[in-house]
């Protein structure tokens, strides 16, 4: 009795053990909160990021195509094996004369020639010697190959630029939780002294319901921002690639762009537009059509190429495949196809090559204005933001002040609730104006640090 009892304390304890052990792994891959620096995320965007993994893809697809290209200088060798039944061999017409000398002149004999089944197995070989076409192609699979690598760095580039946008977001965003959760404290606390005020006739109701109304207004303010919070989490994760189900956290501060330390290095002079993937995707574009306007230059040359077959042919009515029926044959050769006339159509591609050469090169002038333009105009964002930023740090300091001091008259009862009422919003307001602000410079910095190139390092 005593062992049995054992035995079931036993089981109940494993069972309690499996159950804590298997509950406590699922709650932590389903629960558990990665923490992400910005460059964190960065890096796992690139990792999981569809969009920028798409491109990765095309990358390689550039490398196999290249590699397939080179691959037609190989020897291509082919087998092949063919069966035939002659079910109605056919008929042939030879002079009569060939076989009877004394047949009648123009008269013929119809005669059927062959056997039931014929079979060929053969093996071939062929090679290309001298081809421009494949030359050119093997130079511009390799510049097709930098070009997809360089599209890769711009939706590299995008992808930090939007991972990176969607990160200070978050920030910003929770901050202002923060300072919203103060002035519905501070807020509630006058409240709350006004109610006592106004039930020992010191304060009227106009005054505790002004109040009551600017608490409901910060409060449903707080409720919009916490979903707008939630949103730009998601947002985040999808720039990201990470799972929307699972929480996420954020180690980075704002510090360094409140102070405005980056201000020293934001210059619209000496921009390296070279460090552009733009610029080097409009470089490899350049090569490839230069490649494509000697291509059609040099497709006036001939193709030249050797073959080469061996072959064993079994003949007879019956399949038995005995060794004496087989038949062998062979030959090697070489073709040379030179082309001489095609009605002006090798002439027209030129034309057309040495066209889209002049776009690609007027292109780059475009590109050089569109990168000036798009540095003065980041440059000019970040200052007019940092100056708004700094002018919007007064005006707390000052909205706060004025508080204070609007909150000490209250209290010793030389001031009035409309005073506070209205200070109170001013102080709220000018936090509220100071990290509009900060996201406005934050988004200048990751714009400049794109338009000049400096946002992947």
């Amino acid at each position: 009795m005593k062992n049995s009892k054992f035995k079931i304390q036993k089981l109940a304890l494993l069972a309690v053990c499996y159950l804590l052990l298997t509950n406590t792994g699922y709650s932590q891959g389903d629960t558990a909160t990665k923490a992400f620096t910005l460059q964190a995320a960065i890096d796992y965007a690139l990792a999981h990021n569809y969009t920028y993994l798409n491109t990765d893809n095309d990358s390689k697809i550039s490398a196999y195509r290249k590699k397939e290209i080179a691959a037609q200088s190989m020897p291509q060798i082919n087998g092949s094996l063919d069966l035939r039944d002659n079910l109605v061999l056919p008929t042939q017409l030879i002079p009569a004369q060939a076989l009877y000398p004394t047949a009648p002149a123009g008269e013929y004999l119809a005669a059927r020639f062959g056997v039931s089944y014929n079979v060929t197995a053969s093996a071939s070989i062929n090679q290309l010697i001298f081809s421009t076409d494949y030359i050119m192609g093997v130079k511009s699979s390799k510049e097709m190959m930098n070009l997809s690598q360089k599209n890769q760095l711009r939706s590299k580039v995008e992808t930090a630029q939007n991972v990176s946008k969607a990160y200070y977001g978050v920030l910003v965003n929770r901050e202002r939780i923060k300072i919203l959760d103060l002035n519905i404290d501070r807020v509630k606390l006058l409240r709350d002294n006004t109610i006592a005020l106004n039930q020992n006739g010191f304060a009227e109701k106009i005054d505790v319901d002004r109040l009551e109304v600017n608490y409901n207004n910060l409060a449903t303010e707080k409720e919009k921002t916490l979903r707008l919070v939630e949103l730009s989490e998601v947002m985040l994760k999808f720039q990201m690639g990470y799972e929307l189900q699972k929480s996420i956290q954020l180690t980075d501060d704002m510090s360094k762009i409140e102070s405005g330390e980056d201000a020293k290095s934001i210059s619209a002079d000496n921009i390296d537009i070279t460090k552009r993937p733009e610029y080097m995707a409009l470089q490899s574009q350049q090569k490839l059509n230069e490649l494509d306007l000697k291509r059609t230059k040099l497709a006036y040359l001939p193709t030249l190429s050797g073959y080469g077959l061996f072959a064993e042919q079994f003949q007879k009515n019956q399949l038995d495949f005995s060794s004496k029926n087989w038949f062998p044959f062979a030959y090697i050769g070489a073709t040379l196809n030179v082309p001489i006339f095609d009605g002006l159509q090798k002439n027209w591609r030129t034309q057309q090559s040495r066209m889209n050469l002049m776009k690609t090169q007027n292109s780059f002038s475009l590109l050089k204005q569109s990168i000036g333009l798009e540095v003065q105009t980041a440059t000019v964002n970040y200052k007019n933001a940092l100056v708004s930023l700094q002018t919007q740090k007064r005006n707390i300091a000052l909205a706060r002040n004025v508080y204070e001091v609007t909150k000490k008259k209250y209290d010793q009862g030389i001031g009035s609730s409309i005073d506070m009422n209205t200070t109170e919003n001013d102080l709220h307001t000018a936090e509220t104006n100071y990290y509009n602000s900060l996201y406005d410079l934050i988004i200048a910095k990751i714009d400049y640090q794109k338009a000049t190139g400096t946002l992947i390092k």
